[in-house]
């Protein structure tokens, strides 16, 4: 009897631990609401999101995580180079704590963004995944990961191709 109480209070306490932290589907909203602001280009609107002891993981090689002064620079750089820019996400995702591995309120998202590079007229489709942790209601911490050499190649092939194609008009 003692063993089948003790089974049937793990049973009830894993019960309680699993599921969706209480805060997960409030913190996606935010997150959401921000990648909506980062598509209108409205990067003032963006940093009231974002805690000043943020620490994020940036996508290029090699790159140190950044702190607030570095994701400011980062999101204006994307809204001076493109416009057009849309996140449509394929699903987003709860979180868990690292050392605990419970639900522990954050959020991730894997989707694709599209947009086009103002100074040469590029398309890009890049997938990517990005996670966002909080604190004090405001994104504290995560990344962002996708292929940010691809783009850059593919937006420099476009360039290429953009000039060549004046070439040959003007021999003609």
């Amino acid at each position: 009897m003692k063993k089948l109480l003790s089974l049937l209070l793990l049973v009830v306490i894993t019960s309680c631990t699993t599921g969706n932290h209480k805060d997960f589907m409030a913190n996606t909203e935010l997150a959401k609401t921000y990648f909506n602001l980062h598509q209108q280009e409205n990067a003032e609107a963006m940093w009231d999101f974002i805690h000043p002891d943020i620490e994020w993981h940036m996508p290029g090689y090699g790159a140190p995580m950044a702190g607030l002064e570095v994701v400011k620079q980062a999101v204006t750089g994307y809204h001076a180079e493109f416009e057009g820019m849309n996140f449509a996400a394929d699903y987003w995702l709860p979180g868990v704590d690292p050392e605990t591995g419970l639900p522990d309120g954050s959020t991730r998202t894997y989707g694709t963004w599209t947009a086009v590079h103002t100074a040469t007229g590029q398309k890009v489709s890049i997938t990517s995944y990005h996670a966002f942790s909080f604190k004090d209601g405001k994104i504290v911490g995560g990344g962002d990961w996708f292929d940010l050499g691809g783009m850059l190649n593919a937006i420099q092939k476009g360039a290429e191709m953009q000039a060549e194609e004046q070439e040959s008009g003007e021999e003609s």
